[in-house]
Parts: C-alpha cells; sequence; structure tokens
C-alpha cells in the first residue's frame, strides 16, 4: 500500500524559526540553554543571533505528499535523526519538504507491521540545505488490520 509512495515529495513549505516558538519548545524539552533564549547572548555568540535546539524542525509544516495517508493514530514513532550543515537561526526561513525514503514490512509477534521511513529537508532561502532528517513510523498489525493492508 505504502510501496507506491516511495520517491514522492511534498511540496516546499515555508516555515520561520520564530523567537516565542523557539522559547517555548526550549522550555517544554527543558533546555534552556541562553543560546536559544536569552538575544544578548545569542548576539555575542559565534553565530551573532539565538538559535534553536537541534530537534526544533520537528514543529515545522512540510506539507503532504500526494497518495501518502497514514492512519490518524496507532502509529508508533520508531526513531528520528538530525543532520545539520549549520544551526537554524532564529528569525530565519526556511523551506521544508518531505519525501518517502523507504517501506518495508516486517513480521511481528501480533501480525505484520510495517516499517516507513520518510525524509525531511530544511532549505534556505537559497535554496542551500540546512538540515536533513530522517524519521522512521512503524505502522503495528493492529493498524495494518483497521486499514485492510
Amino acid at each position: 500500500m505504502f510501496e507506491q509512495s516511495i520517491g514522492k515529495r511534498s511540496e516546499k513549505v515555508k516555515n520561520t524559526v520564530e523567537r516565542g516558538a523557539v522559547k517555548k519548545f526550549a522550555e517544554a524539552i527543558g533546555d534552556l540553554h541562553p543560546l536559544y533564549i536569552d538575544e544578548a547572548y545569542g548576539q555575542r555568540s559565534r553565530f551573532g543571533e539565538n538559535i534553536a535546539p537541534p530537534t526544533f524542525p520537528r514543529v515545522f509544516a512540510y506539507g503532504a505528499i500526494e497518495g501518502l495517508v497514514l492512519p490518524p493514530k496507532g502509529l508508533i514513532h520508531g526513531e528520528q535523526r538530525y543532520h545539520y550543515t549549520r544551526p537554524l537561526l532564529v528569525g530565519e526561513d526556511v523551506y521544508c519538504f518531505l519525501e518517502v525514503k523507504n517501506y518495508e514490512e516486517k513480521a511481528g509477534k501480533s501480525g505484520q507491521m510495517g516499517i516507513l521511513t520518510l525524509g525531511g529537508h530544511g532549505l534556505d532561502d537559497a535554496g542551500e540545505a540546512i538540515f536533513t532528517s530522517e524519521q522512521v513510523i512503524i505502522i503495528s498489525a493492529a493498524v495494518r488490520r483497521m486499514m485492510r493492508v
């Protein structure tokens, strides 16, 4: 069912690294490093600005991949990895999109489960990569049965 989506991409979506959102995110993850939240500290840093925590792209919009319909509940977040070419700067625009990298099925204790791998991308105004991410979503056997896969 998901195999036909491999290689498909969403359209790019513009996101802004907003100061207030970075502060709320830092508070939520319990990491109040001044590089994230203190404007004067950020200006004195080697970046000349505050930066966002490494997992901040999780809050970005990435757009929808045509034909890829995931169930609204019952999915398991398997893992998430990020690779940066440089930090995300507070105030900058980031253009994000998703792509389906892989789908495979594996036998589990309660039946066949699906393993969906998505790649996320964040580009700057010039189209240069800021980050890439890889997210693994596990579609449990119970959810697959409900979907009649």
